[in-house]
């Protein structure tokens, strides 16, 4: 699958241990150091010197970047990862995907915090929402093989609070911006629901290329925003494209840095170039990327 945008994933300190956890969790999941804190890290950074700063972790091939840094954001339910255990990943054997979901449930759970336990509800035979001891959040579902395919792997947004009831609009927006992107299904509250109108999103889905996302305007008040501590990250071809998408999605002039930047809804995105990794091994490069905000090609 071609993957436009990398979900990323804020650590405190603990992003190598954490990777560990998710290769002995989840099926089919390898990790790899992509790049450690460079010898000229800022002094607000020195303890990290020679530590790992990105990790790479593939999750059936589906790519989710780790961030080693401090407490200042952590990760939490308003973007949540949902994980398909669909009976043809198991040479069609229901239970043992069943069985696999069960066993991800269990590590993932201990010292967690279960958000919706593991059961049968109206969408799916056999489903749990979980947070675990990370602060990452997973639904985990037993799949229709008979349905239309989805990836392992589909990050879903869910807007709450001051953002409640924005799913469609936000969807709507975010496709608008990418070649080959559409809105797929979009199921409706038939009625007000809790905190969620009449009318909006119950269960959506969009994708951008071969990627899906869901969406979904909770039913229910939570103390918790989007903040960086999971972040989306665009790969652009050139200099034009980080314009472009720089210019339709900043909001928060206050949140941008070093390629940072908040949305009108609060989702925090990280707009690239797609050869970031190669400009970061030029002399200097990691201090000037920290003097930028929107990130300019030929300044590095």
């Amino acid at each position: 699958m071609s993957q436009k945008i990398i979900p990323n994933l804020w650590f405190d300190h603990d992003a190598e241990q954490a990777a560990a956890f998710y290769c002995a969790t989840l099926p089919d999941t390898t990790f790899q150091l992509a790049m450690r804190y460079p010898d000229d890290a800022p002094e607000w950074q020195r303890e990290f010197v020679g530590e790992p700063l990105v990790i790479d972790l593939s999750v059936r091939g589906f790519q989710i970047s780790m961030i080693n840094s401090d407490d200042t954001f952590r990760p939490n339910p308003m973007i949540s990862f949902m994980l398909n255990f669909d009976p043809l990943m198991f040479d069609g054997d229901a239970d043992a995907a069943r069985a696999r979901l069960d066993k991800a449930w269990a590590a993932l759970s201990d010292g967690g915090s279960v958000l919706m336990p593991l059961g049968e509800y109206p969408f799916s035979p056999h489903y749990g929402w979980v947070q675990d001891r990370y602060g990452v959040s997973w639904q985990l579902m037993l799949t229709d093989p008979d349905g239309d395919p989805r990836p392992f792997v589909i990050p879903q947004i869910m807007f709450a609070g001051d953002v409640q009831d924005s799913a469609r609009e936000a969807a709507e927006l975010y496709t608008s911006l990418f070649d080959d992107a559409a809105l797929g299904m979009v199921v409706e509250y038939p009625e007000q629901t809790g905190t969620a109108a009449s009318g909006s999103v119950m269960f959506g889905e969009f994708h951008i290329g071969e990627q899906w996302f869901s969406m979904m305007d909770s039913n229910v008040a939570h103390e918790f925003t989007f903040t960086p501590g999971v972040s989306l990250e665009v790969h652009c071809r050139d200099q034009a494209e980080i314009d472009r998408l720089w210019d339709a999605l900043s909001a928060v002039p206050a949140a941008e840095q070093c390629g940072w930047l908040t949305d009108r809804y609060g989702v925090s995105w990280q707009i690239v170039p797609e050869n970031m990794n190669e400009l970061m091994e030029r002399p200097g490069a990691y201090g000037r990327m920290l003097d930028m905000k929107k990130l300019v090609i030929a300044d590095f």
